[in-house]
């Protein structure tokens, strides 16, 4: 009788500790703080598609939690592995937006730098450059291009201060194939003139 009663007793505390399973609140803040993180480090710009996926299993574990809680026998073992896998994935995404970010700002670099080199060689060309009638118009026009270019990018320096990375690329991109652009008409012109001056 007694063995029956005593069975009994660590039956009922069993059922009631498997009542009682706590919320892994420690993973879930874990995994937020994970979240926030590589927020904070620019996923949802550089990585949008990896930080909505993240943001969607989070919430789904957390509808998970919610279930669970209206359970008499809840578990949340299955929960606790989840959480910790949206943490280190979260750390994941976070990395690998900085390494994204880093290598956005070399490709802007190196945009900037050829640039450069090609404002130099459009403006020698420009001085080169046949100036008959048409020649004179067509290379003032051609020199405010030049200058839009070089605001552009000025502002794109300013962009890359301010960590606007996106529109710094954008505007890089834009002034580079401009400059690319005149310098294909002048060498262009250069080699029309070249040719009528051998004849």
């Amino acid at each position: 009788m007694r063995n029956k009663l005593f069975s009994l007793a660590i039956v009922a505390m069993l059922v009631l500790a498997a009542g009682c399973a706590k919320v892994p609140q420690a993973g879930i803040d874990s995994a937020q703080a994970s979240l926030q993180e590589a927020q904070m480090a620019g996923a949802e710009i550089y990585q949008p598609a990896q930080m909505a996926a993240l943001q969607d299993s989070f919430n789904k574990v957390m509808e998970q939690v919610e279930a669970e809680k209206s359970k008499f026998f809840a578990s949340y073992a299955d929960v606790k592995d989840k959480l910790a896998v949206i943490s280190q994935n979260a750390l994941q995404v976070q990395q690998s937006t900085i390494e994204r970010k880093e290598m956005i700002k070399q490709e802007i670099q190196a945009s900037l730098a050829e640039i450069s080199m090609l404002l130099a060689e459009n403006n020698a060309l420009i001085e080169k450059a046949p100036k008959g009638k048409e020649g004179v118009a067509a290379l003032e026009m051609i020199k405010t291009d030049l200058s839009v270019i070089e605001t552009s990018v000025a502002e794109t320096n300013s962009l890359l201060e301010t960590g606007d990375l996106v529109a710094a690329q954008g505007k890089a991109s834009a002034a580079k194939e401009k400059a690319l652009a005149i310098n294909t008409e002048l060498k262009t012109v250069m080699e029309k003139a070249a040719r009528k001056g051998k004849r």
